[in-house]
């Protein structure tokens, strides 16, 4: 899927910087006040405010610092690169990986990044094309170097996993033999691969190497193949019937993702968390 999206973004990439007018070019609308059922691009054109949902301590998504308040992380400089094409600024609204749906259900948001658009989200809320296909792999003790499922799939070896979440249920489709270990939380499938109770924690990329970046001490983030196992990321919207918000969106993923800005803000924020170039797996692509 990897490959498909590098292909779609070299062919077609360079094409969407035509559907990124300058923001001088888009015409604000003459109302003051919000009409009835007002879309999400004539709301942020009216108010120039582009309400995102924000994160805080999901590195290298976003951080917020508690001092001064201000958010850094890859969807930052994305956010407000966005807002530009609008002439608008971006408002950041605290927000959950379990509520960022909820968030844009009920209007509270414009924006979502980085959501896997599974069939059951689709049914709530519209996606974009994929911001990055998301890869899956995992930390492992010292001295173990997995790089396939079979690896995993070993009887009395013990994967850590977050219960209900896909980890899970790639667990046991591909390492059925293997025990997995559930937990609630990512933190707790760390703190039991330090103490020993499990020997491998599954993880999808960008949050597997953030993990490494803030311990280095466990090692190395490794992807898994045989197969390999990866989801779109997209962003998240409203779902409604005028489409002009998705299509500038889209756009601006075509672009961006064509020229490498993409790929440069997601580095730069893995290097703000201490992972360097040299450090990611071969074969991750953004």
């Amino acid at each position: 899927m990897a490959h498909h999206l590098q292909g779609r973004l070299s062919r077609r990439g360079l094409a969407g910087a035509a559907a990124l007018l300058p923001a001088a070019a888009i015409a604000a609308p003459a109302a003051a006040a919000p009409a009835e059922g007002e879309s999400t691009f004539a709301r942020v054109m009216r108010t120039k405010k582009l309400r995102v949902s924000a994160l805080s301590g999901e590195q290298p998504y976003f951080d917020k610092d508690l001092v001064s308040g201000k958010w850094s992380g890859f969807c930052v400089p994305m956010a407000i690169d966005i807002a530009k094409v609008f002439a608008a600024e971006v408002v950041y609204i605290d927000s959950t990986w379990g509520t960022s749906v909820l968030d844009l259900q009920s209007g509270k948001v414009d924006l979502s990044f980085a959501l896997n658009p599974t069939p059951q989200r689709a049914v709530a809320i519209g996606f974009t094309e994929p911001l990055f296909i998301h890869p899956f792999g995992c930390i492992a003790k010292p001295g173990f170097m997995p790089s396939t499922w079979a690896d995993l799939d070993k009887p009395g070896l013990r994967i850590a996993v977050s219960v209900g979440s896909l980890y899970q249920t790639l667990a046991r489709r591909y390492a059925p033999r293997a025990t997995a270990v559930g937990l609630t939380s990512t933190d707790q499938g760390i703190l039991a691969l330090q103490s020993g109770r499990a020997d491998a924690i599954l993880l999808a990329a960008i949050p597997g190497l953030g993990m490494i970046g803030k311990n280095p001490s466990l090692g190395t983030y490794r992807l898994i193949s045989g197969p390999t196992v990866a989801l779109p990321s997209s962003l998240g919207i409203q779902r409604e019937t005028d489409t002009r918000f998705r299509d500038v969106l889209n756009a601006w993923l075509e672009y961006h993702g064509g020229v490498g800005d993409i790929r440069q803000w997601v580095i730069e924020a893995l290097e703000a968390e201490h992972i360097k170039p040299s450090q990611l797996p071969a074969g991750l692509a953004f």
